[in-house]
C-alpha cells in the first residue's frame, strides 16, 4: 500500500513539476528557434523615430519574421517593452532566433551607425540630397533649415554662407538623426577643423573664416584636378583682393548663370547682374560657389607668396594653368588658349 503510495505521489510531482515547467521549456524552445522569412544572408531594418512596439513587430512581419507571434510571446518574456524602443538601422541574419532579434532591438543595443559623405557640392539643393541620403531626416527638412535666416544665425552665419559651415568628408552618424541634430553635428566639426592655427593663419591674412572659405571654393572650381596649383592660384586671388582688383573668375561666372554644363565663358556673360559676378564687383562673392574641400581651405591658409595677377588655364588641356604678374603676357596665354578652343570647337 505505501509503494503504491509512493508511486502515485511521484507520478503526481512529474506531473506538477512538468506543468509548472512547461512554460519554461516552451520558451526555450522558442526562444531558440530561428524565425526569419528572408532568404538573403543579411537584411538591414530601419525603425523610425517614436516607434512604438507594435509598430516594429508590424515593419518586422512584413518581410523579416516568419512567425510574429512567437517573436511577440518571446519579447514580452524579454520584456521587450515600449519604452525600450529606439529608433535607428538594425541588420538581422537569416536564420536568427527569435533571442536574437529580442536582443538585437532591445534598448538599441544592434544599432548600426551610417556614414555620411558631401562632396562635390555647388547648391543647396545637393547638398541637402546627398546629407539626406542615408539619414531619416528628409532633404525638404535639411534645406528648409539652411534657407531659415534665425536658424543659421544661431551658428554665426546668414543664408548665403551657412554653407561654409560644412567640411567635405564621411562621418559617422544613427540613422535616426534629425535634421536639427545634422546642423549641430556639423557646427561641431567646423569648430574641431578651425583649431587655433588655422585661425590665426585667415587673420594674417585679414579673412574671416567664412571669407577664407568662400575664396576656397573658387580656388577648387579654378582647380580641382591638379591640387598642388592651389596655393599658387589662392596667392593670384590674395594678390588680387590686396589691390582692389576684381577677381574676374569664370566658375563665379557660371555659379550665377546656374549652368554649369559651360566650358566656355563668353563677354557677353560678364554683364549678367549677380553678387556672383566677378567681373564687375570687386571683393569676395557673397557666399561659397562651392563647398570647398580641406586641401582648398589649407591652400588659401598657406598661400603661395607670388606676384602673379592673371591666370589663363593651358592650351595642352593638361588642367594646369599659364600665370603672368602683367596684361601684356596674359593676353598672349589667352590667344593661345582661345585658339586651343575654337580648335576643338568649343563654343561654349
Amino acid at each position: 500500500m505505501i509503494k503504491k503510495l509512493f508511486v502515485v505521489l511521484f507520478l503526481a510531482g512529474l506531473a506538477v513539476g512538468a506543468y509548472i515547467a512547461y512554460p519554461y521549456i516552451r520558451l526555450y524552445l522558442l526562444a531558440y528557434k530561428p524565425n526569419t522569412s528572408f532568404t538573403e544572408e543579411k537584411k538591414t531594418l530601419f525603425i523610425p523615430s517614436n516607434s512604438t512596439e507594435q509598430d516594429v513587430y508590424d515593419i518586422l512581419a512584413n518581410g523579416y519574421v516568419s512567425d510574429i507571434k512567437k517573436l511577440k510571446f518571446v519579447g514580452s518574456r524579454m520584456n521587450y517593452a515600449g519604452s525600450k524602443v529606439l529608433a535607428g538601422k538594425y541588420i538581422l541574419n537569416q536564420g536568427m532566433s527569435n533571442k536574437d532579434i529580442i536582443t538585437e532591438l532591445r534598448g538599441g543595443f544592434g544599432r548600426k551607425e551610417v556614414n555620411i559623405t558631401f562632396n562635390t557640392i555647388r547648391i543647396k539643393k545637393e547638398l541637402c540630397k546627398q546629407l539626406a541620403e542615408n539619414i531619416e531626416a528628409t532633404d525638404e527638412q535639411i534645406c528648409t533649415l539652411l534657407n531659415d535666416e534665425q536658424f543659421t544665425s544661431k551658428y554665426g552665419f546668414n543664408k548665403e554662407t551657412i554653407l561654409t559651415m560644412f567640411i567635405p568628408n564621411t562621418y559617422r552618424m544613427q540613422w535616426n538623426t534629425s535634421a536639427e541634430e545634422v546642423m549641430q553635428r556639423m557646427a561641431d566639426e567646423y569648430k574641431q577643423f578651425w583649431n587655433e592655427e588655422r585661425k590665426q593663419k585667415a587673420k594674417n591674412l585679414g579673412l574671416s573664416q567664412s571669407k577664407v572659405a568662400v575664396l576656397a571654393s573658387i580656388v577648387q572650381a579654378e582647380q580641382s584636378r591638379h591640387r598642388d596649383e592651389q596655393p599658387r592660384i589662392a596667392g593670384l586671388y590674395l594678390n588680387r583682393l590686396r589691390v582692389g582688383m576684381p577677381l574676374q573668375s569664370d566658375p563665379t561666372l557660371i555659379f550665377a548663370m546656374g549652368d554649369f554644363t559651360i566650358n566656355r565663358v563668353l563677354n557677353k556673360d560678364k554683364e549678367i547682374e549677380s553678387p556672383y559676378n566677378t567681373y564687375k564687383y570687386a571683393g569676395l562673392p557673397p557666399g561659397p560657389i562651392n563647398l570647398p574641400e580641406i586641401s582648398a581651405l589649407d591652400a588659401v591658409l598657406n598661400a603661395e607668396k607670388n606676384n602673379y595677377i592673371y591666370m589663363c588655364a593651358k592650351p595642352d588641356f593638361s588642367g594646369y594653368h599659364n600665370f603672368a604678374a602683367n596684361y601684356a603676357q596674359h593676353l598672349i596665354y589667352a590667344k593661345e588658349y582661345s585658339r586651343a578652343l575654337d580648335k576643338r570647337n568649343i563654343k561654349r
